[in-house]
């Protein structure tokens, strides 16, 4: 449900992906403040999701299956990065997570720098995990 809190930076959301090259064919709108794109990263698609909701503006993606990023080196990447963080679930899959205070998201910049940065943080990681 679209708040008239999240009102403005869904509508600053949705415009940013109409204008995506190729939106029509990379772009799902989930729900009314929930969308599915996919852009490539280090040579192979990343499916993000990105919502408008409790808050923040939240982009996530799946980068790397169980077993193939050691969680210490996670940590230690985690430090070096800006809007974005590496996580890890319960069986291991690695995921990239973005996000910024939903009102902070007044202009494309905004939601174009967030998904830039979950996107770059993808490519590292799958760069270093293919040597």
């Amino acid at each position: 449900m679209i708040t008239s809190a999240s009102a403005p930076a869904t509508a600053v959301v949705r415009a940013y992906l109409a204008g995506l090259p190729g939106a029509e064919q990379t772009v799902r709108t989930v729900g009314p403040n929930h969308w599915g794109l996919t852009l490539d990263a280090a040579g192979w698609p990343l499916h993000l999701g990105l919502a408008v909701r409790h808050g923040v503006l939240r982009a996530q993606a799946e980068v790397l299956p169980a077993g193939v990023a050691d969680p210490h080196d996670l940590l230690y990447r985690n430090r070096r990065l800006r809007l974005a963080r590496y996580t890890h679930a319960a069986d291991g899959t690695v995921w990239i997570e973005a996000d910024v205070p939903e009102e902070a998201v007044t202009a494309a910049t905004v939601v174009d720098r967030l998904l830039g940065a979950a996107v770059a943080a993808a490519e590292t990681l799958r760069r270093a995990a293919a040597g």
